[in-house]
């Protein structure tokens, strides 16, 4: 069995009096791409910003159960330190529009007042570029703006922006809807190439994208859990109608 980086207890979310999450249980292998997916609303994107803490940025949000990473409560870590073990890249690409190339994937140091050397950042960027596959196209540009590049190459630099800071969970928000059918290639192939090196969970309801790079899934909708498993699994032999529905088009 896979070893397990990331699980959440009985966990619920929301806000005021509106729970978008009840009762999650759901278990996240080590070094795999887990898929969480389901129709818009369902609570997918809540579900993941919990995970690093960003869902309580909102004043009115409130949280019940556990999220535990490494068997320690996300919730009893300085939220600062969470980020950096749980990275996330969002739907949109969001370089900072005023720092260069190389600024933007050293910014998780620069903001937190980690101080490293000249020669250590060099290479941490170099590295985050290699693995985010944008190092060659950008080697000789780094000191331009990151909004210089193409949705793509901007999607590329924010997930290695989120590399630099060496996370062991890497989140990605539905990390190509707003790109084109062949950057979207491209990031796909990328994740699954990144799934050595980190763990990834990955928002989106597109059906076949989940079915392409994951190797298991979560099926949300209304708030609940439906489904876990193998990805293989639950596309072909679902347990529950309603994620044979989903497949299907019937909803969603």
């Amino acid at each position: 069995m896979e070893s397990t980086v990331l699980r959440t207890e009985h966990f619920g979310a929301g806000f005021d009096d509106n729970q978008v999450l009840k009762d999650i249980n759901i278990v996240i292998p080590r070094n795999m791409i887990t898929a969480i997916m389901g129709p818009s609303g369902c609570g997918k994107t809540t579900l993941i910003r919990c995970m690093n803490r960003m869902h309580e940025l909102i004043p009115s949000a409130n949280v019940t159960g556990r999220i535990l990473l490494e068997e320690e409560n996300v919730f009893d870590i300085d939220p600062i330190i969470v980020r950096r073990k749980i990275g996330m890249v969002f739907q949109r690409p969001n370089p900072f529009p005023t720092m260069s190339i190389y600024d933007n994937v050293a910014a998780g140091y620069n903001l937190n007042g980690i101080r490293i050397s000249k020669s250590d950042k060099d290479s941490i960027v170099e590295e985050s570029l290699r693995k985010a596959a944008l190092w060659g196209e950008v080697k000789d540009s780094l000191h331009r703006k990151g909004t210089f590049l193409s949705g793509g190459q901007q999607q590329r630099l924010c997930i290695a922006r989120a590399l630099a800071m060496r996370p062991e969970i890497l989140l990605l928000d539905e990390p190509t809807s707003a790109l084109d059918p062949k950057s979207t290639s491209h990031i796909e192939e990328l994740v699954v190439q990144l799934k050595n090196a980190v763990t990834i969970i990955q928002v989106t309801h597109n059906i076949p994208q989940a079915a392409r790079i994951s190797d298991f899934t979560a099926f949300i909708y209304l708030g609940e859990l439906v489904e876990f498993g193998l990805t293989e699994k639950l596309f072909t032999v679902p347990k529950d109608k309603r994620t044979e529905e989903y497949l299907k088009g019937k909803f969603g």
